[in-house]
């Protein structure tokens, strides 16, 4: 069996070091520096031929930039021989652009897929897609793993009243709230709204019936926080006891801090594919981050030792 080798991007640093402790090995060595003229340069400082090699990086705020450098690791591990790459993509950006839904606009996530297999990715190993037909996009192997499974342990451990009702903030997340709904086995409502630009959102109405619930909403992300902020003000008038907010990918940019800062949740629960930034540990005192790194490193073990990954995805 080719040997272990877990290298990682500046965007998951933590959480990779977690993953490397989890398998009881190390982080791989290497260098990200930039040029002058902001050009990025990557140095594996460790032997990886024949290796059969994993890259943590999400492509996270700066979106660009951590993209650039996960196709230049992955470039330069090519060339150093590496016997099989997979691109640990905790959180795939541009996920959102998946198709076009109106003219002239391009499919970018397909685009990041053909960027990545053309530097030379063997396999893909992902976390919560915006989109699961993202995975269509690939040409190779790709596992996309659910966190569905680490948040639910949380919640139980919360030990939430009988009263439990799962939302989903729109019509495109009731598969994932269902899944959520059978693990408590309690009711579903689906929160009617209409985007009318990429930060601002318009609620229209709640199908079902929230009085007297306590609200537990999941998503894959929160980006500028305007869906998930609007359906918790919707649920706490129409007489919800408390919402409870549920999502993988923090990625919180625009006024997402201040926005979810005065919104009427009272816990936010998020996971560790995208650092926090400084201002959102500093100004959202209620939010849980729960790690993902033993999820992605039992993966990443099945996958190096040529196992099934399959069980990982079961979240009833």
């Amino acid at each position: 069996m080719n040997s272990l080798k877990i290298f990682s991007g500046n965007s998951n640093l933590p959480l990779a070091t977690k993953i490397t402790e989890y398998l009881g090995t190390r982080l791989g060595q290497g260098r990200i520096t930039l040029f002058p003229d902001g050009e990025i340069q990557v140095k594996v400082d460790e032997d990886v031929r024949g290796g059969d090699v994993f890259v943590i990086q999400s492509t996270c705020s700066p979106v660009n930039h951590h993209l650039m450098e996960l196709l230049i690791f992955i470039d330069c591990l090519r060339r150093a021989s590496a016997a099989r790459i997979t691109a640990v993509l905790p959180y795939f950006g541009y996920a959102r652009q998946d198709r076009k839904d109106e003219g002239r606009v391009p499919i970018t996530a397909k685009l990041v897929a053909n960027l990545l297999t053309t530097a030379g990715v063997d396999r893909v190993l992902t976390l919560d897609l915006h989109a699961a037909q993202i995975q269509g996009f690939f040409d190779i192997p790709v596992d996309h793993l659910l966190a569905e499974p680490v948040i639910s342990y949380h919640l139980k451990e919360l030990d939430l009243n009988g009263s439990l009702m799962l939302v989903s903030p729109d019509v495109g997340n009731v598969k994932r709230a269902r899944a959520y709904a059978q693990r408590f086995n309690v009711d579903l409502a689906i929160i009617d709204k209409r985007r009318v630009s990429g930060s601002d959102i318009v609620i229209e109405n709640i199908i079902g019936n929230v009085k007297d619930k306590t609200v537990l909403m999941v998503d894959d992300l929160i980006s500028t926080g305007g869906t998930i902020c609007n359906a918790a003000n919707l649920c706490m008038d129409r007489g919800a006891k408390a919402v409870y907010v549920a999502a993988t990918h923090p990625v919180l940019c625009g006024p997402a801090v201040e926005r979810l800062a005065s919104a009427p949740i009272k816990s936010l629960i998020v996971t560790d594919t995208i650092p926090l930034s400084s201002r959102a540990k500093e100004e959202l005192t209620g939010i849980d981050v729960l790690t993902v790194s033993e999820l992605l490193g039992e993966a990443i073990r099945r996958i190096h030792r040529n196992e099934s990954v399959s069980s990982l995805f079961i979240t009833g």
